[in-house]
């Protein structure tokens, strides 16, 4: 998915460590200076000598990145001055959160994620949507402002279901996705960090499959697929897969959202939870347009879309069947208990 030269390997360990000094430090300005790191090694991760677009990527991505980082640090020591005597609360803490927030991606600050998402490789594409949002989602954890981060809430859901909707390229869909998955994550961390580790090691591992998946198909745009010629075996992965990640009872993808559910009902956030619920509705039938494209149209070879099977064995394949199709098993063992 990239060329993992000296250099690429060495930036990738600078990226996971960044996230470790981040989420062990004990200060602000630790958790600060493990951001700062994490950004000045996925900058050179982004670059591809192959993709045109991969400069204005990282260009944009560092911006974007660095305005989020001033805002942080502005607050930070503002907290550490002037404010120590007084409770972190109402507009510091909404300022510090927003700040976390424009970090991740989060909606309203979400505008540079989707066209960020769309010049960088598969790999560098399954980075941002997956480890470059546990240091922010750590974060905050530590400092919050209820009322303000379910206005967030409800808003990722709303973007990320609706902003999905008439995209043509996968990349963006995707992204799309994650913004509406960020509304549980969110959720899930105020809760339990447990929780928002089981539902972030699922969500991760079904993007895996997506984009190892795109990648090795050379799939980028949602027309594509109209015109590839797909094995049976892997179309029915690939359904599974998309179906997990809407969060379709009874696949693996459904269990995380099940418990969130569960939870918001029992402290009687009903609005809240039929908002999620009806954005990840709309989240499942884009999912279904493709599937549906990729089973029911006639497709012809064409001599032009090269698609490279033999990179995927009948192993691979039934491994990923098997992951998604895990939810069954898990919810049952989880009620019995």
């Amino acid at each position: 998915m990239m060329n993992f030269n000296s250099n690429k390997m060495f930036f990738l360990f600078i990226l996971f460590s960044s996230t470790l000094i981040s989420i062990s430090s004990n200060s602000w300005i630790g958790c600060w200076i493990g951001l700062e790191v994490n950004l000045l090694s996925f900058i050179p991760l982004m670059m591809n000598h192959n993709n045109i677009y991969s400069s204005e990527a990282s260009l944009k991505y560092f911006l974007t990145q660095s305005i989020a980082s001033i805002n942080l640090l502005f607050l930070i020591l503002l907290k550490m001055s002037l404010l120590k005597n007084i409770e972190f609360n109402n507009f510091p803490s909404i300022l510090m959160n927003s700040s976390i927030l424009m970090k991740m991606g989060s909606a309203p600050f979400h505008f540079w994620f989707p066209n960020i998402i769309e010049g960088l490789t598969w790999f560098n594409s399954f980075i941002l949507m997956t480890w470059q949002k546990i240091t922010p989602l750590i974060l905050l954890s530590y400092s919050f402002n209820f009322k303000f981060l379910v206005i967030i809430m409800i808003l990722n859901a709303f973007i990320g279901a609706i902003g999905g909707l008439n995209q043509t390229s996968m990349r963006k869909l995707l992204a799309y996705s994650s913004i509406n998955n960020l509304s549980w994550m969110i959720m899930s961390i105020l809760i339990s960090e447990n929780l928002w580790m089981i539902y972030f090691i699922i969500y991760s591992i079904l993007n895996m499959f997506l984009c190892y998946n795109f990648y090795i198909l050379n799939l980028n745009y949602y027309f594509q697929i109209f015109f590839s010629n797909m094995k049976i075996m892997l179309k029915l992965s690939l359904m599974l897969n998309f179906l997990s990640l809407g969060g379709l009872p009874p696949l693996l993808g459904f269990l995380p959202k099940w418990l969130l559910i569960n939870f918001l009902m029992n402290n009687n956030l009903l609005i809240l939870n039929f908002i999620f619920i009806m954005m990840s509705l709309i989240l499942l039938y884009f999912y279904i347009r493709i599937i549906f494209s990729s089973f029911m149209f006639n497709h012809f070879k064409s001599k032009w879309m090269n698609l490279n099977f033999k990179n995927f064995n009948f192993f691979y394949i039934m491994n990923m069947i098997f992951f998604s199709l895990l939810g069954l098993p898990l919810s049952t063992l989880i009620f019995y208990y």
